[in-house]
């Protein structure tokens, strides 16, 4: 908490035109990853900033910012997204011109107050109906959302969190996943096997629940608790991932990790519908063409 109070981060506001710019300079496309990765680059925040959670965690300040930049541009109409994550720039992105970004901002800032209060009138009078309330955490965020499902997660019991673990490996196509050690604070590892089409290969996965970020050294004491258990390793955690353990993961010469943060893990529950609701809503624009009625008057 005493590095939140002396470590300055940017505002979401500031990291619209950075965050675009990366996108383009990505080649118009970028995951999530990779946009916050190229963004904390361009702008060479520290270590000491990119370590400031957001509250109590899991997720860090700038990823919470970042994601939040990244929605803003959405509704400005700079970037597309689609469900598995992948931000596109559009036409309109590519000719914007920095000095229109706050303008641009404003707009689409105010517009989303209108639609937020409508919205709010629409839910209060559903309210005074005789219908029940569905026992549903609704945000309107992306980064809102993931803030709910892992604090929810976080707060479950060991035992619930080790069946909600085994549970999603088995919707992603693992085909057995086997509990073989059990820490105080929710942490399992086990064996797992991944069946890939004809292909099955066996995975040691660990899985950590907590809120902040872990490290290189963590990777490499996973890595060494994996040999001679399995071909890969999956390293997941409630938490983040910081850039050493990244770096670590990939290391040349050593045997490589896939890692999945909180962010992902979130990905990934609402992928597989285990504990999360989505509702599409249509939205219907209305434009009222006046050419067309100034062609119905007499020549």
């Amino acid at each position: 908490m005493l590095v939140a109070m002396t470590v300055q981060v940017p505002r979401y506001v500031d990291l619209l035109w950075p965050a675009l710019q990366a996108v383009i300079a990505l080649g118009g496309s970028a995951s999530n990853e990779e946009l916050d990765n190229a963004v904390i680059e361009r702008e060479g925040l520290s270590s000491d900033v990119q370590g400031v959670l957001h509250g109590d965690g899991p997720s860090t300040e700038i990823e919470y910012r970042l994601a939040w930049a990244r929605t803003h541009l959405k509704g400005m109409g700079l970037l597309t997204n689609s469900r598995r994550g992948v931000w596109s720039v559009t036409e309109k992105g590519r000719e914007v011109t920095e000095g229109e970004i706050r303008p641009l901002h404003a707009e689409s800032s105010a517009e989303n107050r209108k639609r937020n209060a409508a919205r709010k009138s629409a839910k209060a009078a559903s309210r005074r109906s005789d219908e029940p309330e569905a026992n549903i955490a609704e945000v309107d965020t992306d980064a809102g959302w993931k803030d709910v499902l892992l604090e929810t997660v976080l707060k479950m019991s060991p035992a619930a969190f080790e069946r909600l673990t085994q549970r999603l490996l088995r919707e992603a196509g693992f085909s057995s996943a086997s509990v073989t050690w059990r820490g105080g604070e929710g942490d399992i590892e086990g064996l797992g096997v991944y069946q890939l089409s004809l292909l099955s290969f066996p995975v040691f996965f660990q899985c950590k629940r907590h809120s902040g970020s872990v490290g290189a050294g963590a990777v490499r004491d996973f890595r060494g608790a994996m040999a001679g258990r399995g071909e890969k390793g999956l390293l997941i955690t409630t938490g983040t991932f910081t850039g050493d353990a990244r770096t670590e993961s990939k290391r040349d010469g050593a045997p490589p990790i896939d890692l999945i943060d909180g962010d992902r893990l979130c990905d990934l529950l609402k992928e597989h519908a285990l504990g999360v609701q989505t509702t599409t809503r249509l939205v219907e624009d209305v434009e009222v063409c006046s050419d067309y009625f100034r062609s119905l008057e007499p020549k």
